[in-house]
């Protein structure tokens, strides 16, 4: 077998041509091309998923203002549920443009976030929230919906104990491998 372009049948030099040509479409088929053998299946088998922020609520009444801290605990509960989904090769993150900050169920319309959701090509939807009742107790609410058959697939309360970066990581380690787990889009 030879190298030599012109020994090559004519739809492979078409085929090169329109790669160089055309960077869009064409750049797409040639990663696939060039993926090693299973790679353009794994990708196609991940399923995209819009990770709503989730919504923190704090009505433990203690006395010390503690909404930075619980600011920076969300914001590495939503980073790394993000990204162990990502890691899971079962889920694809899609980033989501809601138009507003925060981009939470509690804070955009739902019907919104669903369009933008859909705009961004997810399948999936995820959305939550995470609510301190006492110094030591707090729950979380764990939802997605199926984007195309506008169904709720999924509906978890979880209590988890402490408010400190153990407690919150365990939470959210906990919610990541309960989502790997599930068969939600059959």
């Amino acid at each position: 077998m030879t190298s030599d372009p012109s020994s090559q049948s004519g739809n492979a030099l078409l085929f090169r041509r329109i790669c160089v040509k055309a960077a869009g479409a064409a750049t797409a088929a040639l990663l696939h091309w060039a993926a090693p053998s299973g790679a353009a299946e794994s990708i196609a088998a991940t399923i995209p998923v819009a990770i709503v922020d989730f919504d923190y609520i704090d009505s433990s009444g203690e006395a010390q203002d503690q909404t930075g801290k619980h600011r920076t605990l969300m914001q590495t509960f939503m980073d790394s549920l993000r990204e162990e989904l990502s890691a899971s090769e079962k889920y694809r993150p899609v980033a989501l443009n809601c138009g507003a900050e925060p981009c939470s169920a509690a804070h955009v319309d739902p019907s919104r976030l669903l369009a933008a959701a859909r705009s961004a090509g997810a399948a999936l939807i995820v959305y939550g929230g995470i609510h301190k009742m006492s110094t030591l107790v707090q729950t979380a609410k764990v939802q997605v919906v199926d984007l195309e058959k506008d169904k709720l697939v999924l509906d978890r309360f979880l209590t988890f104990r402490g408010d400190d970066e153990g407690a919150w990581r365990r939470a959210e380690a906990f919610i990541a491998a309960d989502l790997k787990t599930q068969d939600l889009i059959p």
